[in-house]
């Protein structure tokens, strides 16, 4: 027989695991399944747009200097690359120069130094897409280079098909000598998973600035970034909540539509990369961003559940309690295991085994912690 407490705890635990089987079925499911879909879809044939690419530095010399030659041989008709230097002090005027003798359609603009720091990238932005002759734009970031050749032409096949907005994903690149790289690489994940599965299922909410594309037109049709000017950040996630209501948006996972970095080169680089979004976010519009809140508390409430009918049974002897939680607690980790690893076998974040399962426990615990940082950083900042 079973007393009123032993149903509230086996009912608290069966209640969070089937949300958290929800969460992976309809959306943590849902990028590696439209991949798969859109192996076939590349291979429709349309007429591809003019594209322009948007890339904003400051003292970025080295980086540009790896970069800009895959961007710039690129296997695409007719596209330009646009580089704004945003007030650089090292030699990021001379890699430009040199490489537009050997590129012609590389372009470049600048901002001076004196520019207002809170809406610098903002001006440079704004500047990069003033001086794009084409209205399909693609933006990324200085220290990224595309995955393959045949990157702006993802971005063409989807602008063709009328496409107001183009997410991507931006793959790291980390040496095995870095610490917490497996922790890096499945953080940025589950990053990705969540608002591409939720731009897949019709409510994108965010993009990221290392992969992603809009129309010129939309950016003017939206003032640019005058709502958030008076926010540091926000030029590409905020951007695109904003903007995002009843736009035609679609998600890229192809391998070829990817970018990849290799800045992240130890901790506090990937903080400072990672926080910036977590300060953002609470800018954001609408309850899509946050409806992954129930996704980590069904999973804390799953996981504390699960230790009280452990404990409860072992005192009380009652073992049924704690089968019954082992099953869910097995189930729920062979499904978790089986979506992530097929996940990041996509996105090259390596293979994950019992590992996933502290990791899954301590990543809301880090952005926590990060986005302390973050506010700290701003309110700083802003004295």
């Amino acid at each position: 027989d079973f007393s009123i407490v032993e149903y509230a705890i086996g009912a608290t635990l069966l209640l969070a695991f089937i949300v958290q089987i929800l969460f992976y079925f309809l959306l943590y499911r849902k990028p590696y399944a439209y991949a798969a879909k859109q192996k076939i879809a590349e291979k429709t044939e349309v007429e591809l747009p003019p594209i322009s690419v948007v890339i904003t530095s400051k003292n970025e010399s080295e980086n540009l200097a790896k970069t800009l030659p895959p961007i710039l041989e690129q296997n695409y008709p007719s596209f330009e690359v646009i580089v704004v230097n945003s007030g650089s002090t090292d030699e990021t005027d001379m890699v430009l120069k040199a490489l537009e003798q050997k590129y012609t359609n590389l372009y470049h603009t600048y901002i001076p130094a004196e520019a207002e720091e809170l809406n610098e990238k903002k001006l440079a932005l704004t500047l990069g897409i003033k001086a794009a002759k084409n209205d399909c734009l693609v933006f990324t970031e200085a220290y990224c280079k595309p995955s393959s050749e045949r990157w702006i032409e993802q971005y063409g096949v989807e602008f063709a098909k009328g496409s107001d907005i183009v997410l991507g994903f931006c793959k790291l690149r980390i040496t095995k000598k870095v610490r917490m790289r497996k922790f890096m690489l499945y953080d940025n994940m589950i990053h990705g998973l969540k608002y591409l599965s939720m731009a897949i299922v019709g409510k994108p909410f965010m993009g990221i600035g290392r992969n992603m594309g809009y129309r010129k037109e939309l950016f003017f049709r939206h003032k640019g970034f005058s709502a958030i000017l008076n926010i540091d950040g926000g030029e590409d996630d905020l951007f695109i909540n904003k903007t995002v209501k009843r736009q035609k948006t679609t998600t890229l996972l192809l391998p070829e539509s990817m970018t990849e970095t290799d800045i992240v080169d130890n901790f506090f680089t990937w903080r400072a990369l990672k926080s910036k979004y977590l300060y953002t976010k609470q800018f954001y519009k609408g309850a899509r961003s946050f409806i992954f809140g129930w996704e980590t508390f069904s999973k804390y409430v799953f996981i504390i559940a699960f230790a009280c009918a452990i404990a409860w049974g072992l005192i009380f002897g009652n073992y049924v309690l704690p089968a019954f939680a082992a099953v869910l607690l097995l189930v729920r980790f062979g499904i978790q295991l089986s979506i992530i690893n097929k996940n990041s076998k996509m996105m090259e974040a390596g293979k994950y085994h019992i590992n996933l399962f502290f990791l899954d426990i301590f990543q809301p615990f880090n952005n926590f912690r990060f986005r302390t940082y973050a506010f700290k950083r701003n309110m700083y900042k802003s004295r």
